[in-house]
């Protein structure tokens, strides 16, 4: 756990060090995408989730919040056997993009005492998906990735280990993979 904890004091200070790169990287794979780009970040993906336990570190309940869909709410609010108005009411507020939001971080279900969801089983479907590093048509949300890799230890992993899978200059080499 203290490990974690200097890893996630450095983490912000390490993804700003690396940002431009990062954009400028994205930037030019966004001008010659790989057909091969989905897979590779799915296998960098679950690579890194092979030893990465989000249980000891729990940053973006902590730090950020999921957009929550009208399905997420009404899930959720059955969940709890509520009325959505009132779950909406008590947990959530409209962001400057007008989507649904946590009122407040860290997040009201993550039990900091081990970094447990207390509603794992219905949670938003962003909670389910995050860090949306292995997700179908990656290229469209390389900004999202830039800025989960602030908050997400392993996301600043895969983009690191992405950039020596797929170097800007050409082809991947096979002793680069996944390191």
């Amino acid at each position: 756990m203290a490990n974690m904890e200097a890893r996630l004091a450095s983490l912000h200070k390490d993804a700003k060090e690396v940002e431009k790169e990062t954009l400028k990287y994205f930037q030019r794979l966004k001008k010659r995408t790989p057909k091969t780009l989905d897979l590779t970040m799915r296998d960098l993906h679950d690579a890194e989730f092979e030893k990465t336990d989000c249980l000891t570190c729990a940053n973006c309940c902590k730090t950020s919040s999921p957009i929550f869909t009208e399905k997420d709410i009404q899930r959720i609010s059955k969940y709890f056997r509520i009325k959505e108005f009132k779950f909406i009411e008590q947990f959530l507020e409209r962001d400057s993009d007008d989507f649904y939001v946590l009122q407040q971080v860290p997040c009201h279900f993550l039990d900091e005492n081990d970094n447990t969801c207390m509603i794992y089983d219905v949670r938003p479907k962003a909670c389910s998906e995050y860090p949306h590093t292995n997700r179908k048509k990656f290229i469209q949300i390389t900004d999202l990735t830039v800025k989960n890799a602030e908050i997400c230890p392993a996301t600043f992993n895969i983009i690191e280990n992405l950039k020596k899978a797929i170097p800007l200059g050409g082809k991947a080499t096979p002793e680069s993979k996944f390191k």
